[in-house]
């Protein structure tokens, strides 16, 4: 009898240690992985592709049922799943950032889409609902046959993007969105806790940050300081100029502007009289333009930025005024451009 239990015993350890020590062939269903960036946030998706190879897949190879005993594991072999760099929206539900087994109960109609903190069992053989993060209903729609389950992305935005999986003749969609504006503002206030944080560029770039998306006033506003403290300049001026008048602080604003512009030069004022027509303000960046005129009367690159925005303003006569008087203070290589923008405007 000892015998035998030790016969048994080795038995067991050998063929524990020939699992372990199993070769690795091709799947049947291929491993496959998509993944897409949104701004700085990033999806991963994991997954096996099995093959329709002549079966019917809904209704029979994958059933319509309510998920009972097994959701359906939403590919083969191992879980698929979803990962989410950041918090991110599905379908408008909240669902933090993380790694989900992706599972799926199919029906004649409505499906229901289960994302699963449970993320590395094989199939849905241990699925725990208890372990549920969100559930979405979604309508499948008929698509161009598939013989490989797939997933993958589009419609996308600054701000999300559509998952879609197809296979057979049917497809889900599903969108994923991310507050990118938080997602860079948090990745900022790490990137000021090292490097960038010691010098005054990296204070101004995250207050202009803020000023740009039009959010965050008073943390900006405490970067901004950072960076005037350590060197006042043209650029960080203007920025505080902005964020004050954000919140209503405009007679500090007018202050701090009119330090800023006297103490500009030419081409600090130029550069800022552009990024000001850029976005569409365009009286306000004639008057920049026409100030720059005034205090470099002999500089070509003044007269010919002032004749640009006055043809945005449709003052067509001003500007061919300004041009020729740029074509004559330019230097030779410029000429032929300028004589080429009075033409056009004649």
């Amino acid at each position: 009898m000892k015998h035998l239990k030790k016969c048994l015993i080795i038995a067991f350890v050998f063929t524990l240690t020939l699992s372990a020590q199993s070769i690795e062939i091709s799947r049947v269903s291929p491993k496959a992985e998509v993944i897409q960036y949104i701004g700085l946030s990033r999806i991963d998706i994991n997954y096996s592709r099995p093959g329709v190879k002549g079966r019917v897949i809904w209704g029979k190879l994958v059933p319509y049922n309510k998920g009972i005993p097994f959701p359906w594991r939403a590919g083969a072999n191992e879980n698929t799943t979803i990962e989410l760099s950041d918090d991110a929206k599905i379908n408008g539900k909240e669902i933090k950032a993380g790694v989900y087994g992706f599972h799926i109960i199919p029906s004649n109609d409505i499906w229901t889409l289960i994302f699963n903190k449970q993320n590395k069992s094989w199939g849905s053989f241990f699925y725990d609902e208890s372990y549920d993060a969100l559930r979405i209903e979604v309508e499948p729609t008929e698509c161009d046959f598939t013989e490989w389950l797939e997933y993958g992305f589009k419609d996308l935005t600054q701000y999300s993007a559509t998952i879609y999986m197809k296979w057979e003749k049917l497809e889900i969609n599903f969108t994923v969105t991310f507050n990118e504006k938080e997602v860079v503002l948090n990745n900022i206030r790490q990137q000021l806790l090292s490097l960038p944080g010691f010098g005054w560029e990296g204070p101004m770039e995250a207050a202009a940050f803020c000023l740009e998306n039009d959010f965050n006033y008073n943390e900006a506003l405490k970067w901004i300081n950072l960076s005037i403290s350590r060197n006042p300049n043209f650029q960080n001026k203007i920025i505080k100029v902005g964020l004050l008048e954000k919140i209503g602080t405009k007679e500090e604003a007018e202050k701090i502007k009119k330090d800023a512009f006297d103490n500009s030069t030419e081409t600090e004022l130029n550069v800022y009289g552009y990024e000001i027509l850029n976005n569409n303000k365009i009286d306000e960046a004639l008057e920049i333009f026409k100030l720059n005129v005034t205090r470099h009367p002999k500089s070509w690159n003044c007269h010919d930025s002032y004749a640009e925005a006055l043809l945005k303003a449709n003052k067509e006569e001003e500007a061919i005024i300004n041009y020729k008087k740029a074509l004559e203070l330019a230097p030779e290589n410029q000429k032929e451009r300028i004589s080429n923008s009075i033409k056009q405007i004649k």
